[in-house]
């Protein structure tokens, strides 16, 4: 094992052997401008169903649309006592108020990727974990009543870009630490 990770390690580089991970939702947009230019389409009062689809909003073809009924949106916009119906935009008391002739679509895209740097033996022994955050997201809330858009909502950052940075000073003998406590009778 050793001779074989003398042979491999000086030919692939530290570099590579960090760990990365992705979490990307399969959507048809590129980035946040693009959902955004979509998004900024819909007209409230005018746009139709129809219309979503076409602008990319179906839940059927477009990955990662859930579909609300009335009880799901209450739960959206009204999250606990604190917030009553008439603190709701009018638009948004009149669909709930519809029942069954109201209806949402909620899109959320998350394109993250996740790239550790830094100190390859400290990583792997896990004294120190540094870990770069990138990417964008995207939030959108449509609602219809009686097959028109009668409201819409997004959120989002445009540009997700952090460190994390994790720092175990006892590394892998932290990790026994907790395990010691959850055995019984210790």
């Amino acid at each position: 094992m050793l001779l074989l990770a003398t042979l491999v390690l000086p030919t692939i580089g530290c570099k590579s052997m960090f760990y990365s991970e992705n979490h990307r939702s399969v959507t048809a947009w590129t980035n946040f401008d693009a959902a955004e230019e979509a998004f900024n389409k819909i007209i409230p009062h005018q746009t139709r169903v129809e219309d979503l689809k076409v602008l990319g909003f179906d839940p059927h073809t477009t990955p990662n649309i859930e579909i609300l009924n009335y009880l799901d949106i209450i739960q959206r916009f009204i999250p606990n006592s604190s917030i009553t119906k008439e603190d709701l935009h009018k638009d948004v008391r009149d669909c709930i108020e519809s029942k069954e002739g109201c209806m949402g679509y909620e899109l959320d895209l998350d394109i993250i990727r996740k790239r550790r740097f830094g100190n390859l033996v400290l990583d792997m022994t896990g004294f120190t974990k540094k870990t770069k955050v990138y990417g964008w997201n995207y939030k959108a809330l449509i609602l219809i009543k009686d097959g028109v858009v009668v409201y819409k909502l997004r959120s989002g950052q445009p540009n997700v870009d952090k460190i994390e940075r994790k720092i175990k000073p006892l590394g892998p003998l932290q990790e026994i630490e907790g395990l010691l406590t959850k055995i019984p009778g210790l």
